[in-house]
């Protein structure tokens, strides 16, 4: 399943579908039916074709509502499923769903046990179909984790519960790019597989941020499998809208937090935090800011990051001038550093990029 929720993280889930979609992918992960939708729009304009063996499914991740049935059942989307009243929205709807577990994480999904047994239950009577089993680590990037241990082992029981109702499930899933990469989980894939044959079903692993370049660190793992053998999807540029010069003792941005030292030019660029440049990447006198890429070489950011302006030290590099191209990610400046800056995950900073 090559996952493509929030808007494929941030890089155009329209856009990214078709590429996956070509290149193989079974599944598609949405947020919810809206997206589900619009991926479905623009998938069957690419030439899949609902039903066809090469078009991928399409799950929606985050659940739904009474009011996405139609949107569901309209544009033949999977949804995942956890509560009695969910399945009550759906009866007589046809439609297949994929039943999430709550192993840990305790956002979404039903725990195994008394309520799993009311919970399939309620399926049978209303006719819901039993298309896949999931559920999600919640310390994936932890190795040797307890938590991940105890996921595991709940998994087990839930697939054992399906199993003794007679169900059979074609796809069971739980892996997910950090998964991948974390040694402490190096025999998840058998697992998966060996757990998945108990209910004559196909493992499937979620792939995630690792389809767009990126994967977060494995804590208390000595190396990484996966970081060397990525490169980031998204390049994100803008142009300079302006050139200045400024004189020693000027100030720059709101409450003139950077105060020059010498004579500099500055460059202007038309972004700023409302299209997804942090507010933590300004730079002041108390610290150094983030940067970008004008002409090949670094450019600070000074000053306080605005709504939709952003400011960068062009004073060493020459020729700077207005409509000149700016790279905001990409090629010298990446989602890890802006990440590290902001002191968030990489996850946020893309998702946080505007593209329309």
């Amino acid at each position: 399943m090559a996952v493509v929720k929030a808007n494929a993280y941030g890089h155009g889930a329209e856009v990214c579908s078709v590429v996956l979609a070509r290149a193989g992918a079974r599944w598609l992960g949405v947020t919810c039916a809206d997206e589900g939708a619009r991926v479905r729009r623009v998938l069957e304009a690419a030439g899949f074709a609902r039903g066809d063996e090469r078009t991928p499914r399409i799950l929606v991740m985050c659940g739904l509502t009474p009011k996405d049935v139609v949107a569901i059942v309209e544009h033949g989307l999977t949804p995942a499923v956890w509560t009695k009243e969910q399945v009550e929205w759906l009866r007589g709807s046809g439609v297949g769903v994929h039943l999430e577990v709550d192993t840990g994480m305790r956002r979404q999904g039903v725990l195994p046990g008394e309520a799993l047994d009311e919970l399939l239950e309620a399926m049978g009577e209303a006719g819901i179909g039993v298309d896949g089993a999931f559920t999600h680590f919640c310390a994936a990037e932890v190795t040797g984790s307890e938590l991940t241990a105890t996921q595991q082992r709940r998994f087990e029981e839930a697939i054992a519960q399906v199993r003794a109702r007679g169900l059979r499930p074609a796809w069971v899933h739980a892996g997910s790019s950090s998964s991948v990469d974390n040694p402490a989980l190096g025999r998840a894939p058998d697992w998966l597989v060996e757990l998945a044959k108990t209910v004559d079903a196909r493992a499937m692993v979620r792939c995630g941020i690792a389809l767009y370049g990126y994967c977060l660190p494995i804590e208390g793992a000595a190396e990484s499998k996966l970081r060397d053998a990525l490169r980031p999807a998204m390049t994100w540029k803008t142009r300079v809208m302006d050139v200045r010069e400024l004189a020693a003792g000027d100030t720059v941005g709101y409450n003139g937090t950077f105060r020059a030292r010498r004579a500099m030019r500055l460059a202007l660029l038309p972004v700023g935090y409302a299209d997804g440049i942090r507010r933590e990447l300004s730079g002041s006198d108390a610290r150094p800011g983030g940067w970008v890429m004008v002409r090949g070489e670094r450019a600070g950011i000074v000053g306080r990051v605005s709504m939709n302006l952003t400011s960068v030290d062009v004073t060493g590099i020459d020729g700077v001038r207005v409509g000149d191209e700016v790279v905001l990610l990409g090629d010298g400046v990446t989602a890890d550093d802006h990440a590290r800056l902001a002191e968030t995950i990489p996850y946020e900073i893309l998702c946080g990029v505007r593209t329309g």
